[in-house]
């Protein structure tokens, strides 16, 4: 049976587009969120070394879709290196950045009318995404400031609507060119499977809920290890169960999922069940909307934005004691927001300040390591400018919840560090992507990607 991949979907819907940049990466190196055949078995030198490290090295399958810096024992505050301007922001412009600064600090005030004014004076000089990544970034946040405003001025938010095949197929070649050119993706999904994997410890049946699947290619790497392994110590391959919590919009999103993890499946010869609860329902029902069996060994896979959907702190108190209770054996956290968590007091302007600083810098490392153009146009539009205006919606609600590692501690979780393999495999990913800038670093027990020196995302893993 062939598989499936997203090239070939693309095709199937006359929307195949040939003019994808090419990797700066080694061409054996593609996205994470896709699905591959077996990747080929690396040189007998390799194997070696792959036996020493008791691991089979996490290579992203053939065609799968889908500065010296020592970080100190917290995140840097981007909003340390000035009153209010963080560090880095000179390209962007006095005019922009005070009016920036002065719009959010109406906002803190719920001065909203003034906050427009300043945003439609602004809206002259930022027509459209244009100029240097921070003057893009500018754009993108202004424009998820304005649809703030219009929420909290009572406006109805539109209706969600599922996703259209254009709006997919431009994704899916967004994601391919960012996760080919760019390791940001690869190592959030990587260090997060390998600590899945270091979590199995000879379970016959393995369930991950999963609250941020993406197009789940991840998990395609994941089945192949849990086939070799069985396969190498002629054993039975336990039975892989993956339920993902999705926004509602997301239904042909999860038939893609579904159809090629299944096929991938079945040509490993491993039984992989995949199933999809709605957000809406989660809520409503908590764990009870998920079918859980005996005697199956449980992890979870978390990141901010299930967080920042429960709302307040006595939200996210009460899922983690849920989560306590289902007794997983792993919680795994990829922060994609590290400026989200700094001690210092939450306010809105400093919130958005420090999300525009990063999303500014990972817009300045998607520059670099694509060459910019029409594909990092393609990345900033289609992946990059939802997740700014949910980080944009996020900031306004974070007014005074702890951070996600104060409850994670007030939940009687610790961290579990990560195995020097997944530092192995981290700085793998580094070396086939060959962008000079990015780089990888400890943080007590999280393992940290970083752009020279800022942490761009990172990985942990806990247990209760």
């Amino acid at each position: 049976m062939q598989t499936l991949d997203w090239d070939s979907i693309m095709r199937d819907l006359g929307l195949h587009d040939d003019s994808a940049p090419p990797f700066r990466a080694n061409p054996h190196v593609c996205p994470a969120d896709a699905f591959p055949p077996p990747p080929p078995p690396p040189p007998h030198h390799q194997q070696q070394q792959q036996q020493q490290q008791h691991h089979q090295q996490l290579e992203p399958p053939g065609h799968f879709l889908p500065h010296e810096f020592a970080l100190s024992d917290g995140y840097s505050n981007p909003l340390d290196s000035c009153a209010d301007s963080p560090a880095g922001w000179n390209g962007l412009g006095p005019d922009f950045f005070d009016e920036l600064i002065q719009a959010a600090e109406c906002f803190d005030s719920s001065e909203l009318q003034l906050a427009q004014m300043i945003l439609a004076r602004l809206n002259q000089r930022l027509r459209s995404p244009a100029g240097k990544p921070v003057q893009r970034a500018a754009f993108y946040f202004k424009e998820a400031f304005q649809s703030l405003l219009l929420l909290q001025s009572g406006s109805n938010r539109p209706p969600a609507r599922l996703s259209s095949w254009p709006d997919i197929v431009q994704t899916i070649r967004a994601y391919k060119a960012f996760s080919g050119n760019s390791p940001i993706s690869m190592f959030t999904h990587f260090t997060a499977i390998q600590a899945l994997l270091e979590s199995l410890d000879g379970s016959t049946v393995f369930h991950v809920v999963d609250f941020d699947i993406g197009f789940g290619g991840q998990y395609a790497s994941f089945m192949k290890e849990i086939a070799d392994r069985a396969d190498s110590c002629k054993l039975q391959p336990p039975i892989v169960r993956i339920t993902a919590v999705v926004p509602e919009e997301f239904a042909i999103e999860t038939k893609l999922i579904r159809d090629n993890l299944s096929q991938y499946a079945h040509e490993l010869k491993l039984r992989v069940e995949v199933e999809f609860v709605l957000v809406r329902a989660f809520e409503m029902l908590s764990f009870k909307s998920i079918n859980f069996i005996d005697r199956e060994s449980l992890a979870v896979h978390l990141s901010p934005a299930i967080l920042h959907r429960l709302g307040p702190a006595s939200n996210v108190a009460r899922f983690l004691v849920d989560v306590r209770r289902l007794n997983p054996s792993i919680v795994v956290f990829a922060d994609t927001e590290p400026w989200a968590d700094a001690a210092a007091p939450a306010s809105f302007k400093r919130s958005f300040l420090g999300c525009f600083e990063h999303y500014a810098t990972v817009f300045e490392s998607v520059d670099v390591a694509t060459g910019g153009g029409e594909w990092a146009r393609k990345i900033e539009g289609y992946l990059l400018r939802p997740r700014i205006t949910a980080a944009v919606e996020a900031a306004a609600k974070r007014a005074a919840p702890p951070s996600w590692r104060e409850a994670f501690h007030g939940a009687g979780m610790r961290p579990v560090r990560l195995s020097q393999f997944a530092d192995y495999q981290a700085e793998f990913l580094l070396g086939k992507v060959q962008v000079r800038g990015f780089h990888v670093a400890r943080r007590q027990a999280e393992l940290v990607l970083c752009w020279h020196d800022r942490a761009l995302v990172a990985t942990s893993a806990w247990k209760f």
